[in-house]
This record gives structure tokens, sequence and C-alpha cells, in this order.
């Protein structure tokens, strides 16, 4: 009984001994938890000023929210006598731990924040890269990129890879420059058929005449001269003018009776009459 008796005034001597250290330590995880909440409300509005994403920025205030609580418990833990260090050691290797296991969603995860925040394009827009991928974006999620391909297929592309290759984005331009051949018979006069195909691209209303279209020759081939053909035309209209100024040129062409040749061979039969 003695012993006990000892035991419990030892024991509450401590507790006694203690209690200030306690009453600082909840001190400041009381203030340091209104701290806490000031400065998300505040990054918070800091985020939406800037127009940040809303996946994005949920996930960024997550994790400085938790960052911030596990300091402030450390810290509070710490002023409490209580020995943080081997929690820090659990914390590294759990943080190893997962980083080895997760690497490759990591890097989606990098390619996702990075593609967030700089915005190389936004949903809405068409895009393509250097990977083959072209289509119009439909979600950006922090781990993979949603595109609608031209036939309609959902494409999901891994932030990391999409991040790292060229992006083309058709979407942040105003007008689009569209290239074509067109082939003239040898006979045929290259002013004349330059006009011909001027005043064609000139009746289409989605052919920018400022720039000018551009007609030149490209290349003297086997069985034609060769008109290289460039016009601009604005993006909303780009895919519907591409398929119809080139009609437009051949019926003028058909009209003009300037022949577009086909690839054609001269054989040169040789005889021998010695015979």
């Amino acid at each position: 009984m003695e012993k006990l008796a000892a035991g419990l005034e030892n024991m509450i001597t401590n507790i006694m001994g203690s209690l200030p250290k306690i009453a600082v330590g909840v001190l400041i995880l009381v203030i340091g938890g209104f701290i806490v909440k000031a400065v998300l409300r505040g990054l918070r509005r800091r985020f939406e000023k800037r127009e940040m994403e809303k996946s994005l920025m949920g996930f960024l205030l997550s994790m400085i929210k938790v960052i911030l609580y596990i300091l402030l418990i450390l810290t509070a833990a710490s002023t409490m006598g209580i020995q943080t260090s081997s929690f820090l050691a659990m914390f590294a290797s759990a943080g190893l731990a997962i980083g080895l296991a997760l690497q490759g969603s990591l890097s989606n995860f990098a390619g996702g924040v990075l593609i967030l925040l700089f915005k190389p394009f936004k949903v809405g827009e068409y895009i393509s890269n250097t990977g083959g991928v072209e289509g119009t974006v439909d979600k950006i999620d922090l781990l993979y990129t949603t595109i609608t391909g031209a036939t309609g297929l959902k494409i999901y592309c891994p932030n990391g890879p999409l991040a790292n290759s060229v992006i083309t984005n058709y979407s942040d331009i105003t007008s689009r420059r569209y290239d074509f051949v067109v082939g003239i018979s040898y006979s045929a006069n290259i002013k004349t058929a330059q006009n011909v195909i001027q005043e064609a691209l000139a009746k289409h209303e989605a052919v920018k005449q400022d720039p000018k279209p551009i007609i030149f020759v490209n290349s003297l081939a086997d069985s034609s001269v060769n008109l290289n053909v460039r016009v601009w035309m604005d993006k909303a209209n780009y895919w519907d003018t591409v398929f119809v100024i080139q009609q437009l040129v051949k019926n003028a062409l058909d009209e003009a009776n300037i022949e577009i040749p086909f690839p054609q061979r001269d054989l040169h039969i040789i005889s021998d009459n010695t015979k």
C-alpha cells in the first residue's frame, strides 16, 4: 500500500508539474487552429481572384490544411514535452514508401498541376500533341485529361506525358492557314490558272483577302505543273471551308478549260526494220 500511495503521489506531482506545459500546448492548439483557418480563407480568396481551376484549388487547400495541422500538432506536442522525432521518422518513411509505390501516378499528378497552373490549354479548346493525340478538351483532372477526338472517341491522356510533349493549341488563334497543291497541264498558261484560282477563292466569304491568298509554282512534276495554294480563313469555319474550296477551284479550272492532268507515261516503240 505504501508503494502504491507513493506511486500515486509521484504521478500527481508529475502531472501538476506538467500542467503549465499542457496548458501552453492546448493554448497553442486553440490559437493555431484559428490561425490555420484564417490562412486557408486568405488562400482561397487569393486562388479565386486568380481564377484557379476548382479541382486544383481544392487539392492545394486540402494539402496545405493537412500540412499546417500536422505542424501545429507537432509543435503543441513538443511544447508539452512529448518526443516528436519518432513521429517525424514515421512520416518520412511513409512518404518514401508511398512515393515509390505511386511513382507513375505522381508523375501524372505533377503534370496535371503544371497544366492547371500554366494553362497551355483549357476545356473546350482544340489541341494536338507530339504523341499523335488530337481533339477537343472535355475535362482536365489532376491525373488525366479527357479529349474527344475528331471521330467522337474519348481519349484519356495521362498528364505526365501530355505536359512534357509539344502541344499545339488551335483555339488560341483567330485564323488558320491551309495549303494544298493543284496540278495543271504543261500546256496551260500558269498566269491564267493563277487568276482563275484567285477568283474562285474570292467567291468564298470565309477565305480571308487580308492576307490575300497566294498561288505559286511549287514544282515541275512528271505530268503536271504543281501550284501551291495558300489561303487564310477563320478558325470557326476552318473545316467547312477546307472541304469546299478545293471543289470550287476544280470547278473553276474546268470552266476555264484548264486541265488537271493525271499521271501518265509516254512510250516510245522503236522497231527494227532491218529484217
